[in-house]
C-alpha cells in the first residue's frame, strides 16, 4: 500500500503542478489572455478523459502482465518528451487559431507525460481494490486530489516567486523522471502479485456486495461532473478576465475545486463530509446571491466583494455536486466506470465553457445560465428532502429572473455585440446630439470612444488628448519634422487622429475584429492623413519578428497601451 498510495500521490502533486507551469510560459505568447488558461483546462480535461479511459479499457481487457507490460512502455516512451519546455517553432503566426495552436502546442510538449500522469489514479486504485478489500479505495481518490490540491498551492507561493521557468520545467521533468519509476515499479508488482495468487485481479469475492449502475446513475454523474466544471471555468472566466490574468486567480479557484472532491471522498467508508441536508439550503443562497450579484453590479467587479463571493459560492456548489457523486457512488467493482463518466462530464463541461461558448453566445452568458442549471439540479436532489424542494424552487425563479436582467444590461444600447477568444466586443451607441458619442467595450472596460455628431469627433479624447502624456510626447516630436509613430493597442484607432501627411503610424493589435470595428464603426482611422499600418498578432512577437528579419522600424514615438479588459497583460 506504501508504493502505491505514494505513487497516487506524487502523480496527483505533478499533474496539477505543470497546468500553471505551463499555462504560465505560453501566457505571453497568446496576448495575456484569461482565455489562455480556460483553453488550457479544457485541454488537461479532455486527457485527463483519455487517461481514465484507457485505465477503464486496459483493465477490462487486458490481463495484469499485459497491463503492466503496456504500462512501463508508454512511461519509457513518455521520458522522450522531457524537459517540459515549449518549443519556440510553436508561437503563434499572426491571425492562427488560438485556441487549436494552444491545443496543437500543450500535446507536443505535455501530452504523453500528462496522458500518463491522469491514467495513474483510477489504474492503481483498480489495482489496489482486490488487494485491500478492507480499506475503502475512494480514500485513495481523496488522497489524489490532495496531492493535486498540494500541487496547485505550491506554485503560486512557494515556486512561481522563486524560481524561472526553465528552473520549474526543470525541476518538474526530473521529478516525472521519478515518478515513472515507481509507477513501473507499482505496475510490476501489482501484476507479480497477481500471478501469485493465480486469480482475476477484481475476483468477486473481494467485492463487497452491491448492484449494477442503472442508467439514470450514469445521467447524474454525468449531469454532476459537467455543472462541477462549468461553473467552475465560467467563475474562473468572470473573475480574471476584468481583474488579470495572473496564476493565483487561476489556482484559487481550482484549489477549491480540488478541496471539494477531498472533502466529499474522505473517510473509512469513502462517504465523506457532504450532508444534503446541511449543505443544499446554504448552496441555494449562495447560488442566488452569485447571479444578484451579476445583475447588482452591472458586472463591474468589485475585488473586495467579488472574489470572496464568486470563490466561495464556487466551492459550494461544486461541493454539492461532489458531494452528491460521493453518495451516488458504485461499488469498487464499476470503479473505473464511475471515473470514466465524471471525467467525460468535467470534460464536456470544460469544452462547453472553452470552445463551444465562444462560438456560439456573443458574450459571458455561461456564468448565468449554469447558476439556473444548477439551481435546476438542486430541485430534483432535494426531492429526497422535502423540505428542501420549495427552497430549490424559490432559487430556480431568482437566479433565472437576476440572470436575464444582467443579460439584458450587457445589450442595452448596443450596436454591434461579437465574442472570440480574446473575449467580447461590444460598440454602444449613446447619448444625444452633441453628446452622441459611440463606445468600444471589452467586457464591460471601456476600450476608446468617438462623438458621432460633435464637430470635434476628430479630436483625439478619453485617454489620449492633447494635453496627455501620449500627446505632448507625439506633439513635440512632430514639432521637428514629419515622424514614424508605433503603437501598441489599436482600441477605436483614436491615436491615428495625431498622423498628419507625411508621418506614419503603425498599430500593433492582437484581435483582427477590434481592427475590422475601428474601420467600419469609428472613423478616426479612414479620416486620418498619415500613412496607416496595421500588424495583426501579438506585438511582443510580432516586434521580434521584425528585429529577427532586419526590418528594424525606428520610431520617434512607440505607445504602448495593451490591455486585456482593464488589465495589462501578463
Amino acid at each position: 500500500m506504501p508504493l502505491f498510495a505514494s505513487t497516487i500521490l506524487l502523480s496527483a502533486f505533478l499533474l496539477f503542478l505543470v497546468q500553471p507551469i505551463i499555462a504560465k510560459q505560453i501566457l505571453p505568447w497568446f496576448g495575456g489572455t484569461s482565455a489562455v488558461w480556460t483553453t488550457c483546462l479544457v485541454f488537461f480535461q479532455v486527457v485527463l478523459l483519455a487517461g481514465y479511459t484507457y485505465s477503464h479499457l486496459t483493465t477490462r481487457y487486458l490481463s495484469p502482465k499485459q497491463q503492466a507490460r503496456l504500462h512501463i512502455a508508454l512511461l519509457v516512451v513518455s521520458l522522450l518528451f522531457l524537459p517540459i519546455m515549449p518549443s519556440e517553432a510553436l508561437k503563434p503566426a499572426a491571425g492562427a487559431d488560438a485556441a487549436l495552436r494552444i491545443v496543437v502546442l500543450l500535446f507536443a510538449t505535455i501530452g504523453l507525460p500528462y496522458f500518463l500522469l491522469s491514467s495513474t489514479g483510477p489504474l492503481l486504485q483498480k489495482w489496489v481494490a482486490p488487494r485491500f478489500p478492507e480499506k475503502s479505495v475512494y480514500r485513495l481518490f481523496a488522497l489524489s486530489n490532495f496531492g493535486s490540491l498540494i500541487g496547485l498551492l505550491a506554485f503560486p507561493f512557494a515556486i512561481e516567486p522563486f524560481s524561472t521557468s526553465r528552473a520549474q520545467s526543470i525541476v518538474w521533468s526530473v521529478a516525472y523522471a521519478v515518478f515513472a519509476v515507481a509507477c513501473a515499479a507499482s505496475a510490476w508488482k501489482a501484476s507479480q502479485s497477481v500471478a501469485a495468487k493465480g486469480a482475476d485481479p477484481t475476483p468477486v469475492a473481494a467485492d463487497p456486495e452491491g448492484p449494477a449502475p442503472r442508467l439514470g446513475d450514469y445521467a447524474l454523474w454525468l449531469a454532476f461532473a459537467a455543472l462541477g466544471s462549468v461553473l467552475l471555468l465560467a467563475t474562473t472566466s468572470h473573475i480574471t478576465q476584468n481583474i488579470a490574468s495572473v496564476p493565483f486567480l487561476w489556482v484559487l479557484p481550482l484549489s477549491l475545486y480540488l478541496l471539494t472532491f477531498v472533502v466529499a471522498f474522505e473517510g473509512r467508508q469513502g462517504r465523506g463530509w457532504y450532508q444534503r441536508a446541511w449543505f443544499l439550503f446554504p448552496t441555494l443562497l449562495l447560488l442566488v446571491a452569485m447571479a444578484a450579484g451579476l445583475e447588482a453590479n452591472r458586472g463591474v467587479l468589485d475585488v473586495s466583494l467579488a472574489v470572496p463571493l464568486y470563490t466561495i459560492g464556487m466551492m459550494m456548489a461544486a461541493f454539492f455536486c461532489n458531494g452528491e457523486l460521493a453518495l451516488s457512488k458504485p461499488v469498487p467493482r464499476y470503479l473505473t466506470h464511475f471515473y470514466l463518466t465524471i471525467s467525460l462530464g468535467g470534460a464536456l463541461g470544460g469544452m462547453l465553457v472553452g470552445l463551444v461558448a465562444p462560438r456560439v453566445f456573443p458574450t459571458y452568458f455561461e456564468l448565468p445560465v449554469a447558476l439556473v442549471l444548477l439551481a435546476s439540479l438542486a430541485v430534483f436532489v432535494a426531492r429526497k428532502t422535502s423540505w428542501l424542494v420549495g427552497p430549490a424552487i424559490v432559487a430556480v425563479f431568482a437566479t433565472a429572473w437576476f440572470g436575464s436582467e444582467y443579460i439584458g444590461f450587457l445589450r442595452d444600447d448596443v450596436v454591434y455585440m461579437h465574442r472570440n477568444f480574446y473575449g467580447t466586443l461590444r460598440v454602444k451607441e449613446q447619448g444625444q446630439g452633441d453628446h452622441q458619442v459611440r463606445r468600444l467595450l471589452h467586457g464591460v472596460i471601456l476600450h476608446g470612444e468617438q462623438p458621432t455628431i460633435s464637430a470635434s469627433r476628430l479630436e483625439p479624447g478619453t485617454y489620449y488628448a492633447r494635453t496627455s502624456g501620449v500627446g505632448r510626447a507625439i506633439e513635440a516630436k512632430q514639432s521637428q519634422g514629419p515622424v514614424r509613430l508605433g503603437f501598441v493597442g489599436l482600441g477605436v484607432g483614436t491615436l491615428s487622429a495625431y498622423g498628419r501627411a507625411g508621418d506614419v503610424v503603425r498599430f500593433y493589435e492582437l484581435d483582427p475584429d477590434v481592427l475590422a470595428l475601428a474601420k467600419t464603426q469609428f472613423s478616426y482611422l479612414s479620416s486620418s492623413p498619415a500613412a496607416i499600418e496595421f500588424v495583426i498578432g501579438d506585438a511582443r512577437l510580432s516586434m521580434e519578428r521584425e528585429l529577427l528579419s532586419g526590418a528594424r522600424q525606428a520610431y520617434d514615438v512607440l505607445a504602448i497601451d495593451a490591455f486585456s479588459s482593464d488589465s495589462i497583460p501578463v
